[in-house]
């Protein structure tokens, strides 16, 4: 029995070293890759948006369809160089951990990889009724919010009661960005919280001197911008 506790401990403690390695590990792939997407962002001297993750590598958005990136899923990547090849504008795009992602082209044009059923259902809805579809938001939880310009719908009744709630005191709905630990809903007089969100994001929102249309987020990475190609970043 002794002989078997000694065991037990010993592979316990194997367990927690292999933890401590991949935090690392995970922690320096993020560096690398947010270094490469910021010094793109300072050669080019622009940034319209990004998709950010802990692990799941890093875009940025500049210009109609420029782009750089960093450790995407290869099918992200093709499709990508497909969308600018053929002179598409690329206007928003949402990436997991889990390598699920969506691309938002144009007005209403979306591509995406491994999204839930009842979010391609409302996405074939809205782009059948040609609404303009402002944001599109997911997480690996199967959670997702979908905003156009008049209507938005979220994966819950919870989600969707929790935005509306915002209405009456932030006007529109403009943006929402989604993980699996937090949500920001930007609105067009103001922002609300759920989880985990980074309070250098929640100061830099109460002293940002531009109206923020586009906001990502991962970890305590984060990044802000307006339609006229201003924007603010930690990462």
């Amino acid at each position: 029995m002794e002989e078997i506790k000694k065991i037990i401990k010993q592979l316990k403690k194997c367990v927690l070293i292999l933890i401590g390695i991949l935090s690392i590990c995970c922690t320096v792939y993020s560096q690398n890759s947010r270094e490469y997407i910021r010094n793109v962002i300072k050669e080019k001297g622009q940034c319209r948006n990004v998709a950010i993750t802990r692990t799941g590598g890093d875009i940025m958005l500049y210009g109609k369809n420029g782009y750089a990136h960093k450790g995407i899923p290869s099918d992200l990547a093709s499709k990508l160089t497909e969308l600018n090849n053929d002179g598409k504008l690329i206007d928003d795009i949402q990436l997991t951990e889990g390598g699920k992602w969506i691309i938002l082209i144009d007005n209403n044009g979306v591509a995406w990889n491994n999204i839930p059923y009842s979010l391609e259902k409302k996405l074939r809805e809205y782009n059948d009724n040609g609404e303009i579809i402002t944001c599109i938001a997911l997480n690996d939880a199967g959670e997702w919010v979908v905003v156009t310009t008049e209507h938005f719908s979220a994966s819950s009744d919870e989600y969707s009661e929790w935005l509306r709630k915002g209405l009456s005191t932030y006007g529109q709905l403009w943006t929402v960005h989604l993980t699996d630990e937090a949500m920001v809903a930007v609105y067009e007089g103001g922002f609300r919280f759920i989880g985990d969100v980074p309070s250098t994001l929640k100061q830099a929102l109460k002293e940002v001197d531009f109206d923020v249309y586009r906001l990502k987020f991962a970890g305590t990475a984060w990044f802000i911008a307006d339609k006229s190609g201003r924007y603010r970043y930690n990462m």
